[in-house]
Formats: C-alpha cells, structure tokens, sequence
C-alpha cells in the first residue's frame, strides 16, 4: 500500500513538473492604463505595460505574456476593431500582435524589422471598418485587421500622432499642430492625395474613454497574479523561494522601492508605501532603487533589504523599522538620508548581518551581529578621495566562508576577498592582468560568483575572469581567463567571452555559467568552460529583454529566473541538486507515462552528480546513454540512431560515477 500510494505521489509531482526547455515570464498587471471592451462580454486591458483579459460573465482572468501568446513585450496601447472583432496591440518597439476573443495571436513584425532611417516610433491608433491606421515617426499604416495584413504604408517623413475619418476623409495630425487630410477613395501612399488641412474634426486629438469610466472600478478591484513592479535587478532564491528587489536604475533613473516574493504560484509584494515612517520626512522617494535583499537564517519571516537611502527591516512583509544615519551608525554621502547607500546585505551561516556601505568617510564594511549589536569594519583599502567606493555590491560569501564583492566603478574598478573572521581584506586586484600580462584599461567588474570547484568567476563590461581556487588565499598577481582551442588547424586560442558586457552569473548544479549581459541576452557556458551551450536572446527565445540585470537558480527544480529590464522570466533548465544516493523511492522520470505527440525531452531526476545513465529496453538491449548535469539526466525519447522508440517499458539504469551501482526506474512510452 505505502508503495503505491508514493508511485502516485511521484506521478502527479511529475504532471506537475514544468518540462525541460520551457519558459515562463511573470509580468507585472498592476497598474491600468487602457480598458478596451471587446464585444459584450470581454475586457481587454493594459495594465503596467503588459495585457489581460477579463470575462464579464465567468468572472476568469487570462493574462498574456511572451513566453505563451505574445511576440514582444512594452506595449504602448491596445485598440479593438469591432467589424473584425480582433484586438490590435501595439508595442514601443513598431512590433504588432492581433489577438482574436479566444487569444488566438497572429504578428505583424514587417515595421519593426523593416530597417529605417526614419524613427520608427509608435504614436497612435484608429480603427476604422475593418482596418486600423496606425501613426508611427516615419508616417501611416493601414492594417487589414481580418485579413492580418499591411494594405498601405504612406512614408509621410514626420510622426503621425493622432488619427481620424470623417465623412470619408482620412485626417492626421502631425507635430507643430500641423494637419493633413486625404480621400480615402484615392491612394493614400501617392503624397499628390493629401493637402494640409485648414480645418479638421475636433475628436481628432480625444481618446474613447467610455470602458474607462464604466469599468476602471471594476479594474482596480482585479487581481492577476503576478508582481506588483517589473523591476528584478536582484535575484536569490532561499528555501525553494524566489526573493527579489528592485535594483536600480542606474544613472539619473530612479526605481520604485520593492520586495517581491515567488513561492511557485503566488506573489508577496512587501510593504511599499513609507507615508509617515520617521526618517523619510514625508518624502514618497525614500524608499527607492533597493539594492539586494537576505532572509534571516534563524526566522524566514525576517528580512532585510538594502536601498539607496538606507536600510529597511521587514517581518512577514510589513516594515519593522526604516534604518539611516539619524538612527543608527550608518552614514550618508549627502547631508540628507536620501544618499545613505547600502548597496548589500549579507546573512551569514550564524545569522550575523553583512552590510557594504558607499561613499562614505567610514563604515564602509559592516555588521550587526546575531546578538543585534552594530559593528564597522572600517577599511582603508576601499577609501577614494577619503570616502569609501562609489560602486561596491555583489556580496557573496563562498564555500570557504569568505566574502566577495566588486566595484563597478571608473574610480578604482576592482574586486576584493574579505575574510569575516580576522575582518580583514585578504585580496583584491585594481588593476585587470591576466595570465598572458595583457592590462586591460576601462574595465568594470559588474558581478562575481563561485563554481562547484570553488573557483571564483568575475564578469566584467570587457569579458570574463577567474581566480582559479588554488590561488585563492595570497594576493593575486594575476586574473585567468580561459582560452578556448579554435580546432581549425592553426593552434590559436580566444579568450572565453572575451569583450562581452557581463552583467550576471548563476553556476548550475551540472558546474555550467549562466551569464547574463548587458545586450547579448543569456549565455550558458559548459562544465569545462570550453563550449558555449547557448546564446538565448529575444530573438530565439521567449527571453523578455538581452538586458539581463540578475540570475538566480533554483537548484531543486533547475529553473533558471532571468531578471531583465523589462521584467522577469524563467528557463527551465536540465540541471538540477545531487543526491548523495540513489534510491528508488528518489530516482524517478518525468513525463511518465510519454504519451502519445509528446516529442519534448524526458527528464530522470534523483541522481547523483556525472552519474551514468544506460536507458535499456526490458531485454536489456541498449536506446541511449549518457552522464546526468548535476541531479538530473534528460532523453529525448529516440534510439541512438536519432529514430523515435516504440511503445514499451523502457528501464532506466544508474550508477555512481565511481562505477558502483545505482538505481533502476521505468519509463512507459505510449505510440
């Protein structure tokens, strides 16, 4: 009985299981912006830039996004057309999507890949019969919206901002109050049809605010799930859950203040509004660009999250108390608590608080103790021009216990090796010198991670760099960066990402790089660092930005969560936690039964690390084998000839990669 009541537990947690490959995106639909009515029992709505619909009559939500329907993201409005019955969305960039009442998604992309010279900028929309103009910077378009087409594109040379017809005239409205008109029983591309026009309807520049007015009540009390902000400049997961915040927003930018929390199915937005909370003054822009968030190790209902004024304690989501430099030892840049800069914060194992501070006369390394005392490790190795860095973050702490940060700054650009215990810097490097004695000038570290082997990964605007875990100990004379054989003959090596703009790294449990950079989208590189897996962008994958701010693994399921600066999207990845054993109540595949039209990879979880896999048919004849990425091994469900199997049992078989035996589980493939 208890054997069958687990087969059926592991059964419904693998139908539960997302699969290998996929992806998902978590927008925020918080703020409204635009109701559309379509038909008599729909709502479309544009909310926080994003897009959902709402049933008058079930009550069900549907939201949509680009990892499921959508080919873009940022979208700048939305409009129906009641003859076609379709809703047309526009996004910032000129791409165009056309969705039907039952989410049926066709794009139109031709403006938004076309090249230009011209700007290529989305204005406005107007539907008419069962067409819609759209008003972009180069001039008009008109889009059959039955037949999901461009009929006419009129290249006007200046922006078309707002759009109308009257009478079977086709007027527009362009930038210096200038107006133009055109029958629309002519040609609107030939520029001989249109004349400026003199006089011209007033309804021209007025938006249809009736679904606005009836419904914006009913909008507001709406609740898709999803975050509150699209802001992820930080990512961590902890015990199975995804903590964010917002980072920043660099330069002039400033970002709302915000906490959100992914459990798997429900987000937690942390306190945001700080009306009346001593220290802000009554200023709604305290609580700005945060920085990084920690869970307290001893109660998971505790957090505390660093920001650009300070430092803001949480429990159970609500604030606790706003820390600055009138109530505590912290210190400012400015005289005002708007510049008290805590750019991270750090739990240790035994709950002692780490803290990096910038732009400050002293204070720049702290720590509250487990015991809640404030403690400053002030040191000099981090002071320009008698304050401490302008650019540190990323504090991390290794498999040594030693902690880890950058300065991503023109002043100093470095990186430095803390260790808590003495609270001295034991290393750090100003100047980039690598195994070769290339100096590399204008270089700014932007993160830093460890791998499986403990060695030590600094991604910087100009490439990737290692201090390689033998050296970690003694100051560095050097930093290494990984040459990878071309194998075309000639004996010549590049370096590993060299002059790429790293902005992230996650290391999965299979020992890979995620890396994220600042316009290249996601990279994944291999074990061994000599293969690039993948180059994800949003142009191969439903990867919402190639900004990408921050990374984080969960390393239990293998997902991948991408923060961008449009949002924040996942990937399911192949790669999950080792097991010390290999047991048959752990070791299991997904899906299973396979199914007949499943063609996507079947994923064996439970193993442990570069452990043998042999997938056999029952009378032990060999389809396919391989070693696991980390905890988990993925199948394709062909032979090793590339032909699909057939119907049958098939046996997986397991063992440690020392050769001793594993484990044996089955997988059942239905043709």
């Amino acid at each position: 009985m208890r054997k069958a009541s687990l087969f059926a537990a592991l059964f419904v947690a693998a139908l539960c299981q997302a699969q290998v490959g996929t992806w998902k995106a978590f927008m925020a639909y918080y703020e409204p912006q635009q109701i559309v009515k379509a038909g008599d029992s729909h709502l479309f709505v544009r909310a926080s830039n994003s897009l959902y619909q709402y049933n008058l009559n079930d009550k069900s939500i549907t939201t949509y996004d680009c990892s499921r329907q959508l080919n873009d993201t940022r979208i700048a409005k939305i409009d129906w057309n009641n003859q076609a019955k379709r809703l047309l969305v526009a996004y910032e960039n000129a791409n165009i999507d056309i969705v039907d009442i039952n989410g049926n998604v066709n794009n139109i992309s031709s403006i938004y890949t076309k090249p230009l010279t011209m700007s290529k900028s989305f204005h406005s929309i107007y539907m008419y019969q069962q067409y819609a103009f759209v008003g972009f910077g180069f001039g008009l378009v008109k889009i059959d919206m039955q037949k999901y087409e461009i009929v006419e594109t009129y290249i006007m040379g200046k922006p078309v901002l707002h759009i109308c017809v009257e009478d079977g005239i086709l007027y527009v409205q362009s930038t210096g109050g200038t107006y133009y008109s055109c029958d629309l029983s002519k040609n609107i591309i030939d520029s001989h049809n249109w004349k400026s026009a003199s006089t011209h309807p007033a309804s021209i520049a007025t938006s249809d605010t009736r679904a606005w007015d009836e419904y914006i009540d009913l909008v507001k009390t709406l609740k898709p799930v999803g975050p509150k902000h699209n802001y992820f400049g930080f990512l961590k997961i902890i015990d199975g859950k995804l903590y964010t915040s917002s980072g920043s927003g660099g330069g002039s930018v400033t970002r709302n203040g915000a906490v959100q929390v992914y459990d798997g199915t429900d987000w937690t937005i942390f306190q945001d509004d700080m009306t009346g909370v001593e220290g802000t003054d009554g200023d709604r822009w305290v609580y700005v660009d945060t920085y990084s968030v920690d869970v307290d190790p001893r109660d998971s209902k505790h957090v505390m999250t660093g920001a650009r004024p300070g430092m803001f304690e949480f429990y159970d989501g609500k604030l606790v108390k706003y820390y600055n430099k009138d109530n505590s030892i912290l210190q400012g840049a400015t005289s005002t608590n708007k510049y008290v800069l805590v750019s991270s914060v750090l739990y240790d194992k035994a709950a002692n608080l780490w803290m990096l501070q910038q732009q400050v006369s002293e204070n720049s390394i702290m720590e509250i103790t487990a015991d809640g005392e404030w403690l400053s490790h002030k040191q000099e190795l981090l002071m320009y021009d008698g304050k401490s860095l302008t650019g540190t973050k990323g504090l991390m702490q290794d498999s040594r216990g030693l902690m880890w940060f950058v300065n991503d700054h023109y002043n100093v650009p470095s990186f430095y090796c803390f260790n808590p215990d003495t609270k001295k810097i034991i290393g750090y490097m100003t100047t980039f010198v690598n195994q070769d004695g290339t100096i590399y000038e204008s270089i700014h570290p932007s993160c830093i991670a460890e791998d499986i082997d403990g060695n030590i990964w600094i991604g910087t605007n100009n490439g990737l760099f290692e201090v390689e875990a033998t050296e970690i100990g003694g100051q560095w004379s050097h930093v290494t960066q990984v040459k990878v054989p071309r194998n075309d003959g000639t004996g010549y090596a590049d370096y590993l990402m060299d002059g790429v703009n790293i902005t992230c790294i996650a290391v999965d449990q299979a020992n890979r790089k995620w890396i994220g950079t600042n316009g290249a989208g996601l990279y994944l590189i291999s074990a061994d660092n000599m293969e690039q897996l993948a180059n994800f962008t949003s142009a191969n994958a439903p990867l919402i930005s190639d900004n990408v701010e921050s990374l984080a693994i969960d390393h239990a399921t293998g997902e991948v969560f991408i923060g961008t600066d449009q949002g924040l999207c996942s990937y399911m990845s192949d790669a999950t936690s080792v097991s010390i054993e290999m047991t048959k109540d752990d070791v299991y595949a997904y899906p299973n039964p396979v199914v007949s039209g499943y063609d996507g990879l079947i994923t064996i979880v439970g193993l442990t690390r570069d452990a043998d896999v042999k997938i056999l048919t029952v009378n032990g004849q060999l389809v396919a084998q391989g070693r696991s990425n980390g905890g988990s091994f993925t199948w394709n469900g062909r032979d090793n000839g590339g032909k699909r199997v057939a119907s049958g049992v098939y046996m997986v078989a397991t063992a440690k990669s020392d050769g001793s035996k594993g484990t044996v589980c089955k997988i059942a493939v239905i043709r």
